[in-house]
């Protein structure tokens, strides 16, 4: 029997890795107007997203930062990866979207960089980002 169900592929990840005896975890992740959204942070395990509404400025460490819109996905490796960016783009309207966190046990499934490791990766973001911050 046929069905009238459509499947759309947004996002095909090679296989990620996958800390052992992970959790996966779904949130909802609202970012206010005008926000920088979180401080540069990382993810113990791969991330899987998808934007609902508004606009955001993704940016991960060695990639140039970019804006993610509606009905677009995007993904984190996780592990040492560092997620400088996730920004709402509008400064009028609130940024929304789904994430799916793949974490390991015991691990928070967000860890925050401290100042001083912000400073010794500032080189390993790419060169638009830096120069954009200066």
């Amino acid at each position: 029997m046929e069905s009238d169900t459509r499947l759309t592929t947004l996002d095909d990840v090679l296989r990620p890795h996958l800390p052992g005896s992970a959790g996966v975890m779904t949130v909802l992740v609202e970012i206010p107007p005008g926000s920088q959204g979180t401080a540069p942070h990382r993810h113990s395990g791969p991330v899987f997203g998808y934007l609902s509404e508004g606009s955001m400025i993704f940016e991960l460490e060695g990639d140039a930062p970019r804006l993610i819109n509606p009905g677009e996905a995007f993904s984190e490796p996780g592990g040492e990866v560092v997620h400088w960016q996730a920004a709402n783009a509008l400064d009028d309207r609130w940024t929304r979207f789904i994430a799916v966190m793949v974490c390991a046990p015991g691990v928070p499934m967000l860890a925050y960089l401290d100042d001083e490791e912000i400073a010794l990766r500032q080189p390993l973001r790419h060169p638009s980002a830096r120069e954009a911050e200066v």
